[in-house]
């Protein structure tokens, strides 16, 4: 019997990852197994190469060598919109929201972009209901409902960045690549935005660059570390915060971006 999609433990498959900018290697050798329907998270200190890696397999950039499967298919040299369309979508990739479009028209707009539809569609009332509708659901999975009528701008930053994992939803990506989701945020913008996580990974496999290590805890099933461009360890949280290396490559590097 051969193996359908969903019999393939591994979502995505990286084999000898490596990134070299004029002879610097940022990326070295990195093999990466992303397990379905888990929350994994990248994390290291500066410099460490996570945002490399993430833009590497989001195919944001080239790999020097080394290969990506996704579904058991090899994608190394597959487009971002192709990708996408394969079922693994970049948050932010697809929308920064339209400021003066209302958040229900923001979603609608990419429910549009989802279905490939030229714009006669719109002029379609019964099409438009359906949208709508759809539109409407995604808003209560990330809790913006409220917000349905109000304009984009006039969003609080983590509210907007709930309405940019909408908008990626309305891809219905089996794979949601999440880049620092709560960069930037106060205490209960990352709460509410840790929630948002845990809520929309249902059913998804979730891969995340993120510095909060709190975050990174509360949400993760398995952590990758890297450490000047090398995975240093991987496992759950339990585990990885009592390696004494993972401990050393954190002492007074602070938990920032790289």
């Amino acid at each position: 019997m051969t193996d359908t999609v969903s019999d393939v433990p591994y979502i995505v498959e990286a084999e000898g990852l490596t990134k070299e900018f004029k002879g610097f290697a940022a990326v070295k050798n990195v093999n990466l197994r992303i397990r379905r329907h888990t929350i994994h998270a990248l994390i290291g200190p500066n410099g460490a190469g996570k945002t490399t890696c993430f833009n590497l397999i989001t195919k944001f950039l080239e790999p020097t060598r080394g290969v990506i499967r996704l579904n058991g298919k090899e994608i190394t040299r597959t487009k971002p919109a192709d990708v996408a369309r394969l079922g693994m979508v970049r948050s932010f990739q697809i929308s920064a929201t339209f400021g003066h479009l209302t958040v229900l028209e923001n979603v609608r707009v990419a429910l549009q972009r989802a279905l490939g539809n030229s714009f006669h569609f719109w002029r379609s009332e019964r099409s438009l209901d359906a949208l709508n509708e759809r539109a409407m659901q995604l808003l209560e999975e990330v809790d913006l409902t409220s917000y349905a009528k109000h304009e984009a701008v006039e969003l609080p930053y983590g509210r907007k960045r709930a309405l940019e994992i909408a908008t990626t939803l309305a891809l219905e990506p089996e794979m949601l690549l999440l880049d620092e989701p709560t960069s930037g945020m106060g205490r209960e913008d990352i709460a509410r935005t840790a929630d948002l996580i845990k809520r929309v990974s249902a059913n998804r496999t979730v891969l995340m660059v993120e510095h909060n290590l709190s975050v990174v805890a509360d949400l993760s099933d398995a952590i990758t570390v890297l450490a000047r461009g090398e995975i240093l360890t991987e496992g759950p949280y339990s585990e990885v915060s009592k390696n004494p290396q993972v401990i050393e490559a954190y002492m007074g590097t602070g938990h920032g971006h790289g």
